[in-house]
């Protein structure tokens, strides 16, 4: 890699505030943009920067107090898994300036990601008229928080890219907010990445020995970075040749990412060689355009590029396809097209994350031609094959094994029952990080449907173990109310390995799997019997389509196996 040019990394960070981070936590999960009414103290934890040259105007400000890295140090210890993030773009066909509000689209596209990442959201749009002007606005906090009335109006534009952040390498801290804006020779661009670079420590280090500074500690900036020079044998002279600069950055960075790039009048959807990150492509149609089956006829008010397609519908989009494993993608207002395609080595065979299907993507997502609701319901059939038990009923942890669940029941002629009610206003950042209390903070979260539990035989259906600290009251709680048997199954293997792909699971040493067996589990959380789904279960579970199709696919299991695709990374921090 040459050395980078000379650039100027625009640092949208804000002016220190003391707020109490707490009171977010008691804003609902799914809160729709129509709740624009922000108090005074939540306004001041939003930012707008309009990005004019190398000049930058910050209105409004706040990094997080120390109170906001601690709930979500809090969360952490709860959930033991925590996502990646999401990241989002869409742009307007036809004439510009356009009727469709750019803005509140990606705003609703990242609320339907929501679920990848809850500390930090951004959002950056261009009028597709001056590569020196871009509106941007990002900060700390959930989407509800942070984007109201008045900072959608500011977010002019007729194309735009957003990202929600869970942070993977960098601190949670507002000057990692995404999407990052960087001054090139050509003009500005804005760049949402999600994933992790396994070569970011050799990279970093290459970086800085160039005399190149960097702002933060993320390593979507070293990728910004990366895009600012023009590799060596290729000719500019007509303009930036964005395609080459973007291979060229990723023949030196194998995985793992998927990327949405935008410059002044068209954005570059990109992912990595293995496809380890999801990334896919939707169309936006006319509202009377009818079912989604006829959108391939219906001509295109404007294209999105997603990490899932999960909020496609509610933004008036159809799902077209998946971008490909190497595949640069570039969307205009014409359209898009395939503009370079970069090939893995002929020995390595693609690495989608498979705990994409297992945990991390919302059930309503299409993943490989297939919906994940679809995948985590045939793993429910396949875990019953592997570990029948004699029971009354089946169940699940709710709302994560409910899928496993109906299809482990449908497998077994076994009915199913709710038997856990979820407490929604019990807040994971109010939960104290002592074992004693955070048991008794899981126990809180839920209520026994005593009605459906007492006297029977049960099942209940989880997605995963972590650490192990949830499942224990759980059983607690229905032997409580009843329950003659608590029989354990998860819908997928042990979780044994960390990952650095951009998915933060605990170290091997906190992970339940490396200390106890099934039967020793069973015994330590009090449950009849517990067995999870095996490998190789799952494996032919999520490739069963691929197979009769013959399609080639692959699928990377470095948590559950050890056999990351890529090697192991430079410096190991676990």
């Amino acid at each position: 890699m040459r050395p980078i040019g000379n650039t100027d990394i625009i640092d949208v960070t804000a002016i220190d505030s003391v707020i109490d981070l707490r009171l977010m936590s008691m804003i609902a999960f799914n809160n729709m943009l129509s709740s624009n009414n922000v108090s005074t103290s939540q306004q001041q934890k939003q930012q707008h920067v309009r990005i004019e040259g190398h000049d930058q105007q910050v209105v409004a400000s706040s990094p997080m107090p120390s109170a906001a890295t601690l709930s979500i140090a809090e969360s952490k210890e709860l959930t033991g898994l925590t996502h990646e993030c999401g990241v989002f773009g869409a742009i307007a066909c036809g004439d510009w300036p356009t009727q469709i509000d750019i803005a509140h689209v990606i705003c609703l596209g990242l609320v339907a990601l929501q679920h990848r990442g809850q500390e930090s959201a951004g959002i950056a749009t261009s009028e597709g008229k001056c590569s020196k002007n871009f509106n941007v606005h990002k900060g700390m906090g959930m989407i509800s928080t942070l984007f109201n009335d008045d900072s959608m109006k500011k977010l002019r534009g007729n194309l735009g890219i957003g990202h929600t952040r869970y942070s993977t390498a960098g601190a949670s801290e507002v000057v990692n907010c995404q999407p990052f804006v960087v001054h090139t020779a050509h003009g500005a661009m804005a760049l949402a990445h999600n994933g992790e670079l396994v070569n970011n420590e050799s990279l970093r280090r290459e970086v800085l020995g160039r005399g190149v500074g960097l702002s933060t500690h993320s390593d979507s900036e070293l990728i910004a970075q990366s895009l600012c020079c023009t590799p060596e044998g290729v000719s500019e002279h007509d303009g930036p040749n964005w395609p080459a600069r973007i291979r060229h950055f990723m023949m030196f960075a194998p995985l793992s990412y998927s990327l949405v790039i935008m410059l002044k009048d068209k954005i570059y959807a990109v992912r990595d060689t293995y496809g380890n990150r999801p990334l896919c492509i939707g169309k936006i149609v006319p509202i009377n355009s009818g079912h989604a089956g006829n959108s391939t006829v219906t001509p295109a008010d404007g294209w999105v590029v997603s990490s899932e397609s999960c909020g496609f519908l509610s933004i008036g989009a159809r799902y077209e396809r998946e971008v490909e494993p190497g595949e640069i993608v570039e969307l205009t207002r014409k359209g898009y097209r395939t503009v370079d395609i970069v090939e893995r080595p002929d020995f390595k065979r693609m690495a989608f994350c498979i705990f994409e299907y297992v945990y991390f993507a919302r059930s309503d997502s299409i993943f490989e031609g297939q919906m994940v609701y679809s995948v985590r319901l045939e793993c429910g059939r396949q875990l019953w094959r592997e570990a029948p038990v004699d029971a009354d009923i089946v169940s699940s942890v709710p709302e994560s094994g409910t899928a496993a669940a109906h299809g482990y029941a449908r497998e077994s002629n076994l009915e199913f029952a709710e038997v856990l009610c979820r407490n929604r206003y019990v807040g994971r950042t109010f939960i104290q990080p002592s074992t004693r209390l955070r048991q008794l903070g899981v126990a809180k979260k839920f209520g026994a449907l005593s009605e459906n539990v007492a006297g029977k035989r049960l099942v209940l259906i989880d997605d995963s173990i972590v650490r192990g600290n949830t499942i224990g009251p759980i059983i607690k709680l229905l032997r409580d109310a009843g329950a003659l048997e608590v029989h354990i199954r998860i819908a997928s293997p042990p979780l044994q390995y960390p990952c650095y792909m951009g998915i933060n699971i605990p170290t091997r040493e906190e992970l339940i799997a490396n200390k106890l067996n099934a039967k020793q589990l069973a015994r330590h959380v009090g449950a009849d019997s517990l067995a999870y789904l095996s490998v190789a279960g799952l494996v032919q579970t999520v490739q069963r389509k691929h197979v009769a199709s013959g399609k080639p696919t692959g699928h990377c299991t470095a948590c559950l196996t050890g056999e990351y695709p890529g090697g192991l990374p430079d410096e190991l921090s676990w």
